[in-house]
């Protein structure tokens, strides 16, 4: 719990003021207080994680409605045009243009500053949060739900969209904005911690091997994100389902756009294990710390 408060606050930090004008009334944001209590987030929070929306209580009316997709058997989620339509709403989804992240942060010789690294991560967790929010599906199951599926599933959609943007895993600024030098390790534990960070790098290195495209990182995600592995779900087999679809919709793209590759769909499925392998705390403290401290938390 202590590491997803961690993506709440991030969350918090970039969009407090866009959240807060969807809660416009003392009476609107005390109905939300006992949720709040309940999953320990702030409550400008909810409206950026879980789409509420004043007029509406769902998600605001520029987005599309997941709902009109239905799931029963022979609908049109089955066919290919559906498909293609399902993977283009998982990139329109997507708040920032990802790829471009860790060019604009570079310095001129090439290393991304502490300042900046953070600010990626920032930004790379924001973003995580925010395409969740607007995908097909996501936005209609309970609210409990979706917090259990984003406090499993956030490291491994932070690492995704690491790989996507080419985010540059220097250990020496790594280690700074750790923050070691304010808090000394003993020698085991920095071994350990360098262990993590390797782990880290070769999950981000292996993906960018693939050279893997943005409709399939989108796919990925929503692999990852609609898992019933997370506790007290209200209806795993629904979130199961939800799974299944996005790893139909991944095969058909896979097969139509890389008919040379016959392997390719297998290796994108075969380095989603591996994401778990990735440490939340670690993630928290080689990123988030920094900002953690910045907005005395």
């Amino acid at each position: 719990m202590r590491v997803f408060c961690t993506v709440a606050r991030v969350c918090l930090h970039w969009s407090k003021l866009w959240a807060d004008s969807y809660l416009t009334t003392t009476t609107q944001k005390n109905n939300l207080q006992p949720l709040r209590q309940e999953l320990l987030l702030p409550s400008s929070l909810l409206p950026l994680m879980f789409g509420f929306s004043v007029q509406r209580g769902r998600m605001p009316p520029s987005q599309p409605n997941p709902g009109q997709y239905a799931l029963t058997n022979g609908d049109p989620l089955n066919g290919h045009c559906y498909l293609s339509g399902y993977i283009s709403l998982l990139l329109r989804a997507e708040p920032y243009p990802t790829s471009r992240y860790g060019s604009q942060c570079m310095q001129p010789n090439n290393i991304m500053g502490i300042e900046n690294i953070c600010e990626l991560a920032a930004r790379l967790l924001f973003s995580a949060v925010e395409w969740a929010r607007n995908i097909p599906f996501f936005p209609d199951l309970q609210i409990t739900d979706q917090v259990a599926l984003l406090r499993l599933t956030w490291s491994e959609l932070f690492v995704l969209n690491a790989a996507q943007c080419s985010m540059p895993l220097h250990v020496a600024p790594l280690l700074a904005a750790a923050g070691l030098h304010a808090s000394p390790m003993s020698a085991d534990r920095v071994v350990a911690f360098m262990d993590h960070i390797r782990i880290f790098q070769e999950q981000v290195e292996k993906l960018k091997a693939l050279h893997v495209d943005s409709a399939e990182y989108s796919c990925l995600k929503a692999i990852v994100l609609f898992t019933s592995d997370a506790c007290g779900l209200s209806d795993a087999a629904h979130i199961e389902s939800l799974q299944e679809k996005s790893q139909c919709a991944l095969e058909e793209y896979v097969r139509s756009q890389y008919p040379n590759q016959p392997s390719r769909f297998g290796k994108l499925l075969l380095r989603l294990p591996s994401l778990r392998t990735v440490s939340s705390s670690v993630i928290e403290q080689l990123f988030f710390v920094r900002l953690n401290n910045a907005l005395g938390l």
